[in-house]
């Protein structure tokens, strides 16, 4: 029997198309069952409609169902992804904007900081609903892939108190990959081989190989800071670099908020970012690129489904995990990646009940991950104060816990160097308050905390658009580049193409200063 493939928040055009094109790569699943659910549903159908056009273009015997009913999508499912953005980008604009009236500067604040524990505090009930749903129509040994950020949180919540069997998947550590790979001049990625380990995306390749031999931090580090783009939009992960030892699968953006050094200052922000990409460190940079690409969508989407797309083959597969651990475990073809689980006895001076994304392999027998060893001790020292947030705002959104909420705050290492225990108690009363709407754990606390900002002196100080804050374009802006705007709009990754930008750039500029010095 086919097997049958569940979307939640399939409304989400670039993870649900390209992942479903993935998966029919593989010949085995080509007659698979999707099954589509969302919230929305205008957005919904024209996912719908374009996976249905991949489908019939390449005359394939795969089907498609939608439903707005969660459970009815989830009945009889063997493998459920959740690619949900839990409260919309209404309330994403609520976690960058009232930290940054509290001098907190996030780029994405999705993740960690501020922004990021907001954020888990809204989806964990919704995870345990999935998971909830799942205990009691899904196929016994259902499979849960979370894509939805925050990834630590998201898959912690559901493995300590889902009951399904889970996987947390993210792209980073392939774009660092690629990063080292360009920068060492491989012509290929795969000429590079790594080891790297995270705990919630406190990133670390502890292990590159190049031609057959080790190549260090001080080599690597050079590489780095000789490449005409990297030096430029990877200043954050240069210098912590240079200071570690080891390079970051995060972004130049998302590294610069999860640590308390580089965004503690306004003034200091620029530089250490670059802004001819938003994942180098733009403020709110992921926010503006997320609702120009919504109105970019829901504006162009009559030219999307004229368009001639690539035939579904192997040659067109993207390096999302999700389809490469369907077919291990449905056809027991080895598939080595990286996945987020329980440490448990993996990296050995982490907790045991934090999440950690490592080096795995999956086939018919399922999901077996190699134990790690200790990982340096500075390294381990900067995930270990993330792993400590992570436990308090888990805990905070399974239990309504206002006060270890706030301790959670006061423990995040931007905020905590940005802002004093008092700002940091009314800035988290500030976002309750504005995301009520999301937080029903909370609401018998909602009422208390507007008396309290009602009473209290306001201490948000900063009153500005941020370090570094662009416009977002209008709809008719990004008409003049409309091609370029249908990929970002289609991209799940959307510094994939900075990336492959980047690297072409960087090779050209190589190339000219080669020919220059001959």
């Amino acid at each position: 029997m086919a097997i049958k493939v569940a979307f939640i928040g399939a409304g989400s055009v670039g993870f649900t198309r390209k992942l479903l094109r993935d998966i029919l790569t593989v010949p085995e699943l080509q007659d698979t069952r999707f099954s589509f659910t969302d919230i929305n549903r205008r957005n919904l159908e024209m996912v719908a409609q374009l996976c249905e056009k991949d489908i019939k273009g390449n005359n394939l015997p795969a089907t498609i169902s939608t439903t707005l009913e969660r459970r009815r999508a989830l009945e009889g499912a063997d493998y459920v992804f959740n690619v949900t953005r839990i409260g919309g980008l209404e309330a994403f604009q609520h976690d960058i904007d009232i930290p940054l009236k509290y001098g907190v500067d996030q780029c994405v604040g999705d993740t960690l900081c501020a922004g990021g524990i907001m954020y888990g505090q809204r989806n964990i009930p919704c995870i345990l609903d999935f998971c909830k749903d799942m205990r009691e129509v899904s196929r016994p040994g259902v499979l849960f892939m979370n894509y939805a950020n925050p990834m630590a949180m998201n898959t912690w919540a559901a493995l300590e108190y889902g009951g399904v069997k889970t996987l947390g998947l993210c792209h980073g550590v392939y774009g660092g990959w690629h990063q080292i790979a360009t920068a060492l001049g491989a012509k290929n990625v795969n000429d590079v081989d790594i080891i790297c380990v995270l705990e919630g995306f406190q990133t670390w390749y502890i292990q590159i190989k190049y031609k057959g031999r080790l190549v260090g931090g001080e080599e690597l580090l050079e590489a780095f800071e000789r490449h005409p783009v990297y030096s430029k939009t990877e200043k954050v992960r240069i210098d912590v670099l240079r200071r570690f030892g080891y390079y970051s699968t995060e972004s130049n953006g998302h590294l610069s908020e999860y640590v308390p050094w580089y965004r503690k200052r306004l003034g200091e922000i620029k530089r250490w970012i670059d802004l001819s990409a938003w994942i180098n460190g733009e403020t709110g940079g992921y926010l503006r690129v997320c609702k120009e690409g919504r109105n970019w969508f829901k504006t162009d989407f009559p030219n999307w489904l004229k368009r001639e797309e690539p035939p579904i083959g192997p040659g067109n597969r993207g390096h999302e995990h999700g389809s490469y651990i369907i077919e291990a475990l449905e056809t027991g073809r080895v598939y080595r990646g990286h996945f987020n689980v329980r440490n448990g006895a993996t990296i050995t001076n982490l907790p045991p009940d934090c999440v950690v994304e490592v080096p795995g392999y999956i086939d018919a027998n399922g999901v077996s991950i190699p134990r790690v060893g200790d990982l340096p001790l500075a390294c381990a020292a900067t995930c270990n104060a993330s792993v400590s947030v992570q436990r308090m705002s888990v805990e905070a959104a399974v239990h309504g816990d206002l006060t270890l909420l706030k301790q959670a705050m006061l423990h995040d290492p931007l905020t905590a160097a940005v802002c004093n225990p008092e700002e940091i108690w009314q800035m988290t009363d500030e976002m309750l308050v504005a995301q009520a709407q999301w937080l029903p754990q909370y609401k018998g606390e909602v009422a208390k905390a507007k008396k309290r900002l009602a009473s209290e002196k306001p201490l948000a100080r900063y009153k500005g658009d941020g370090a570094a804050r662009l416009k977002t374009k209008t709809v008719e802006e990004m008409q003049k580049r409309a091609e370029e705007f249908r990929k970002l709009a289609a991209a799940s990754d959307k510094a994939a193409a900075q990336r492959a930008k980047d690297a072409e750039k960087g090779r050209r500029k190589l190339a000219r200063a080669a020919k220059q010095g001959r």
